[in-house]
């Protein structure tokens, strides 16, 4: 994972944190898929903790899922945050 690597490069641990925060905020999504704003037709997203990252994400109702689109860095084009 890129983005692992880059916060390791910077500190030891800190790609641990990071993949940690993401976890920890995709484990709030699955508890209440609901809970954070649609902001382009049927994609929700959510910031994730301390890092400049979103968690893009679509629910499927008659599946009863979620599917994680991205974690969309915040300094990317935003044109690209849905595809």
């Amino acid at each position: 994972m890129e983005a692992w690597e880059w916060y390791e490069e910077r500190q030891q641990s800190l790609g641990d944190r990071f993949v940690k925060e993401v976890i920890d905020k995709i484990r709030l999504i699955e508890q209440n898929p609901e809970r954070y704003p649609t902001r382009y037709k049927f994609y929700k997203e959510t910031p994730v903790t301390i890092f400049p990252f979103l968690i893009i994400y679509r629910i499927n109702s008659k599946k009863k899922s979620v599917r994680i689109v991205s974690v969309f860095h915040t300094s990317l084009n935003p044109k690209k945050k849905f595809k």
